[in-house]
C-alpha cells in the first residue's frame, strides 16, 4: 500500500478529457484555484476558460504520452475503452510513460470486478493495469467503479418496445452508480490521495426485477424481468446489429454479474466527496 500524499499545490494531468467521465473530472478541478489542471487528449478540446491546459495525448503514441507527462504531479488515469486487447496496449503505454516521467501519483479508473479469473473481459484489464502501476512505485489510488448506471440504462432501454427486460442475469444484483459520483470520487483523490483502492458503488444493490420496477414506475408502462439464457441473450444482441466485440463484452459482463461480482454496497461516495451517492436514477 503507498502511503498518503500530502496535498499542495500542483499540477494534474487527466487522460481521455474529451470523453463524458474524463470531462466531468476535469470541470470539477478546475473549480479550485489550488491545481493547474492539465487536459489530456488526442485530439485536445477541451475549453476551459483559461483555468485548463489542453495537451496533446494519444494512447496509441507512447512518444506524445511522455511528452504530456512532463512537469505533472499527479495523473488521473481515466481507463481506455474499446477492445480489451487494444485497450491493454494503451495501459501499458500510459505505464511506461509514468515510468519515464515524474509523476509522483497515479488516481486510476478501474472497475469493481478486477479479479484475474474472472469471465469478465475488463476485469483482467483492469487488475493486470492495477498490478503494472503499483509495481512503478509511484503513489496509487484507484477508484473501482461499479457499473454505470448511464451504460446500464442503455441495456434496460432495450426493454420498452416490449415490455421484457431480458438479461441474463439470474437472481444477482447490481450497484449502479452514476458517472457524476465516480467523476467527482476521481477528482477529490487527485487533490487529497489516500494511497488505497476503494470501491465505489451506487447506494443499494439492485436484482433485475427491482430495475423493471423502476423502468415501469419511469415509462408508466409494464415492465417485467426476462431470466434469458446467456446464449439467447448473445443472439439477441447479434440480431438487433450489436458489432460483435460488443456483443462479447456485454456476455462477459453478465457472466460476471451471475456470479454476484458487482452486489457490494460501499459508503465511499461519501468518504471521499462529502455526498451521498445519487439513487438509480428513472430510465
Amino acid at each position: 500500500m503507498s502511503p498518503p500524499v500530502t496535498a499542495t499545490r500542483s499540477r494534474i494531468a487527466v487522460t481521455g478529457s474529451t470523453g463524458r467521465l474524463g470531462g466531468q473530472v476535469v470541470r470539477a478541478l478546475a473549480g479550485s484555484a489550488e491545481h493547474e489542471v492539465v487536459a489530456l487528449a488526442r485530439t485536445p478540446a477541451y475549453d476551459g476558460g483559461g483555468k485548463v491546459q489542453s495537451v496533446h495525448a494519444d494512447y496509441d503514441d507512447p512518444d506524445s504520452l511522455r511528452t504530456a507527462l512532463v512537469g505533472v504531479d499527479t495523473l488521473v488515469f481515466v481507463s481506455s475503452d474499446g477492445e480489451a486487447a487494444r485497450m491493454m496496449t494503451h495501459h501499458r503505454n500510459v505505464v511506461e510513460a509514468i515510468v519515464a516521467s515524474d509523476v509522483a501519483h497515479v488516481v486510476y479508473l478501474s472497475g469493481l470486478d478486477v479479479d484475474l479469473s474472472s469471465p469478465f473481459c475488463y476485469a483482467y484489464t483492469n487488475g493486470t493495469t492495477e498490478e503494472l502501476l503499483a509495481r512503478t512505485g509511484r503513489g496509487l489510488s484507484v477508484v473501482r467503479a461499479s457499473i454505470f448506471t448511464e451504460f446500464f440504462a442503455g441495456l434496460v432501454a432495450r426493454a420498452r418496445p416490449s415490455g421484457e427486460l431480458r438479461l441474463p442475469a439470474g437472481d444477482a444484483q447490481v450497484s449502479l452508480v452514476s458517472r457524476d459520483d465516480v467523476a467527482r470520487c476521481l477528482a477529490a483523490l487527485a487533490t487529497t490521495p489516500t494511497g488505497r483502492s476503494h470501491d465505489v458503488t451506487g447506494p443499494v444493490a439492485l436484482g433485475m426485477a427491482e430495475v423493471a420496477e423502476v423502468a415501469e414506475r419511469a415509462w408508466g408502462t409494464p415492465v417485467s424481468y426476462v431470466d434469458v439464457p446467456p446464449t439467447t441473450f448473445g443472439a439477441e444482441l447479434a440480431a438487433s446489429g450489436e458489432d460483435p466485440w460488443w456483443t462479447y463484452a456485454y456476455a462477459s459482463l453478465f457472466a460476471s454479474i451471475r456470479q454476484r461480482r458487482w452486489e457490494a454496497v460501499s459508503e465511499e461516495v461519501r468518504a471521499l466527496t462529502g455526498r451521498a451517492p445519487s439513487a438509480p436514477s428513472p430510465w
